[in-house]
């Protein structure tokens, strides 16, 4: 293996494993900063020495236990050596009958990955502070990933996330997972952020790839165990309804070779129709617990939409259309106005949805959003206006970080050229989940 390729699986081990090394961290050192500083630390290391004595067997443990190490260093250079040694002693090496320490943890959820989730949300915070400090510990993602996935300056988020920890270290916000009134009252903002890691994973923003499985099982996996956790909660219900149904289209989104395939040109086929099922019965468990209004419960109700229309063609755009309408009204958004946008031209025409899709030009959210000159590209293609097709399309892939969907947009642009030719016939569609 070079050199290049090495760092390559450096990089991709530490993306997924990152996460899980910061939070077994942080549960040892009671501060998220430094848990961070102290992972950084282990992938240093790891640089060093991996391109000259190979991949480990095990990369996510030697990260791991590197960063404990290090731990162990930290309180030794603190002189509290015996104190904490001892301590680390019995947590590390102590439990010999125990054969996985992470699974013997001292509640009932046994999850740092989940003590890592409330404690960065802990309501000593902003909401963006939240949002943002959890996304770039749970989620792996860079300060630009972040800020493109809310439209704000990368500068922003990176003050954020510094303010954030300082701020839990000032506070000593115990890394845990509330209780009674604090647990429901801080649930909102768990499941934004953890929506947002699906949806990162569902879609990259940036990278080579289209799409980063492991952010959406990570996502679905956090919110079926908030699902064991409050399952009286309809909004829980209905965000994991949203995201198994989301998930089940995961192998017909892709080709073979990496490429984007749009939904409306999926093979259904491929859909997972076990997720679909789980998908489906969740959104179900939602509506009787009194969450039909719910924002989460909408989006899945959306996406039900769509997983039950066995073809294409059957997909009730204006159910779809009238819900992103009463999604507007509980969450103004200029991206549900886009999704909506979408719906109405396919439930209307193409110059329906143009019509709302102008309206939202002059939107300051959206004058970076590469999906606004998606969308409309793909409206003008079907109203015959190539030339102008062809410009939306090329501008869109100009603002879009992500190589894989830069090369679908170029060549959507060339397509629009092509179809310049009366005799040319369109197969784009507009992507109604986006």
């Amino acid at each position: 293996m070079t050199s290049a390729d090495t760092h390559r699986t450096i990089d991709a081990v530490w993306r997924i494993e990152s996460p899980r090394i910061i939070a077994g961290i942080a549960r040892i050192v009671r501060d998220l900063g430094l848990a961070e500083e102290l992972a950084q630390d282990a992938l240093i290391a790891a640089l060093e020495q991996w391109p000259a004595e190979g991949i480990p067997d095990n990369p996510g443990a030697w990260l791991t236990a590197a960063a404990k190490h290090r731990a162990i260093d930290h309180f030794r250079r603190n002189k509290r050596l015996e104190q904490k040694h001892e301590e680390l002693r019995y947590q590390l090496e102590g439990r010999q009958n125990v054969p996985d320490y992470d699974s013997a943890l001292d509640d009932e959820f046994g999850d740092d990955l989940l003590r890592l989730v409330f404690t960065a949300c802990h309501p000593v915070l902003s909401s963006e502070a939240r949002v943002a400090l959890t996304l770039r510990l749970l989620g792996g993602l860079t300060t630009a990933e972040i800020a493109r996935a809310y439209l704000i300056s990368e500068a922003t988020v990176a003050q954020r996330i510094v303010r954030a920890k300082r701020t839990l270290s000032d506070n000593r916000v115990p890394f845990e997972v509330p209780r009674g009134e604090e647990l429901a009252s801080r649930l909102s903002s768990v499941l934004e952020v953890i929506y947002l890691i699906f949806n990162e994973g569902y879609t990259a923003t940036a990278g080579s790839d289209w799409t980063r499985p492991a952010l959406c099982e990570e996502a679905l996996r956090l919110g079926r165990i908030l699902a064991e956790l409050v399952p009286n909660d309809p909004e829980v219900h209905g965000i994991v309804a949203l995201m198994e149904i989301q998930a089940s289209r995961s192998r017909a989104r892709v080709s073979a070779s990496g490429e984007p395939i749009l939904i409306l040109d999926q093979s259904r086929a491929l859909w997972d129709q076990l997720l679909i099922r789980r998908g489906l019965a969740g959104l179900e468990r939602a509506q009787k617990l009194g969450g039909s209004h719910g924002p989460y419960t909408l989006q899945a109700a959306i996406a039900a939409c769509h997983a039950r229309a066995l073809v294409p063609e059957e997909t009730d755009w204006e159910r779809i259309a009238a819900l992103y309408a009463e999604l507007a009204q509980l969450m103004p958004s200029p991206i549900v106005d886009l999704n909506r946008a979408v719906a109405i031209a396919m439930a209307f025409g193409p110059q329906a949805g143009l019509a709302l899709v102008d309206q939202l030009a002059a939107e300051p959210a959206l004058q970076s959003y590469h999906l606004l000159p998606s969308v409309r590209g793909d409206l003008l293609t079907k109203l015959g206006r190539f030339d102008e097709a062809r410009g939306e399309f090329e501008r869109a892939a100009s603002l879009t970080s992500n190589a894989r969907e830069r090369e679908l947009l170029l060549e959507r642009a060339q397509h629009a050229l092509s179809l310049s030719n009366p005799h040319g016939r369109s197969r784009i569609h507009p992507d109604p989940e986006r």
